[in-house]
């Protein structure tokens, strides 16, 4: 089933909108709770796919079992994109429909994986710690490259990691090692997780593969929910 969603009255529809609500936003993000336990409870996995020349989005949100990997629940909804394409802002043309997502689900979310970032962000308020205020879940992001952050290569090893750095020493995440010599994800914490806990869980999430289970799962999901949509379309 297909979720379908409007843009939410009252969302910022320019620049100066998003960033008035990105301030207000970010002062509300935890920091200080170490987040569920790996390997327990549920994990779900949230991203999206568009198509532009549309002006169309759609979201999928996977429920994993986060001890077997196991689906347990799967939703998707699509709707109009609700923000122009600025940098540093995409947070606001994925939002809308990534809530709308989570909301078909029966099952609690658990914790929540975004395909992108958290703190790791230029104004340190990325999907995944917008998402987490918003929901008040726990929820990480997982990215597959480091923005515009500093690291060094962490060693070939899966598990190795190194810190993801901002200016001179602030750590807003970590290049972490999935699988043996294959490049590093970029993980950072959102909402209501230690990075330590964040770094834990993805490679909880990633017994075979570079990329999440919950990252993988949905990501085909969403692209699948875009293709189904546009196909009935006039």
């Amino acid at each position: 089933m297909v979720t379908l969603t409007g843009i939410p009255e009252g969302w910022p529809a320019d620049e100066a909108g998003a960033l008035a609500v990105q301030d207000e936003l970010r002062g509300r993000v935890v920091l200080d709770e170490p987040g569920p336990p790996p390997g327990t409870g549920l994990v779900t996995g949230v991203d999206v796919a568009y198509d532009d020349e549309r002006d169309v989005v759609a979201a999928a949100a996977v429920v994993l079992d986060a001890a077997t990997l196991e689906v347990v629940e799967e939703s998707t909804a699509v709707g109009r994109v609700a923000f122009p394409y600025v940098p540093g802002l995409l947070a606001f043309r994925e939002i809308p429909t990534v809530l709308a997502a989570l909301g078909a689900l029966s099952a609690d979310p658990g914790l929540v994986v975004c395909d992108g970032y958290g703190l790791a962000h230029p104004r340190r308020f990325g999907l995944a710690s917008h998402l987490g205020v918003l929901t008040g879940l726990p929820v990480i992001g997982v990215a597959k490259n480091p923005f515009t952050f500093a690291y060094d290569q962490p060693g070939t090893r899966r598990g190795e990691a190194s810190a993801l750095v901002a200016g001179q020493d602030e750590e807003v995440g970590r290049a972490l090692r999935t699988q043996d010599a294959v490049k590093p994800v970029f993980v950072s914490v959102g909402h209501r997780v230690s990075l330590d806990n964040a770094c834990a869980h993805v490679l909880r999430l990633t017994p075979r593969y570079r990329l999440p289970e919950s990252t993988r799962r949905a990501d085909a999901l969403c692209r699948e929910a875009l293709r189904t949509v546009l196909h009935r379309a006039p």
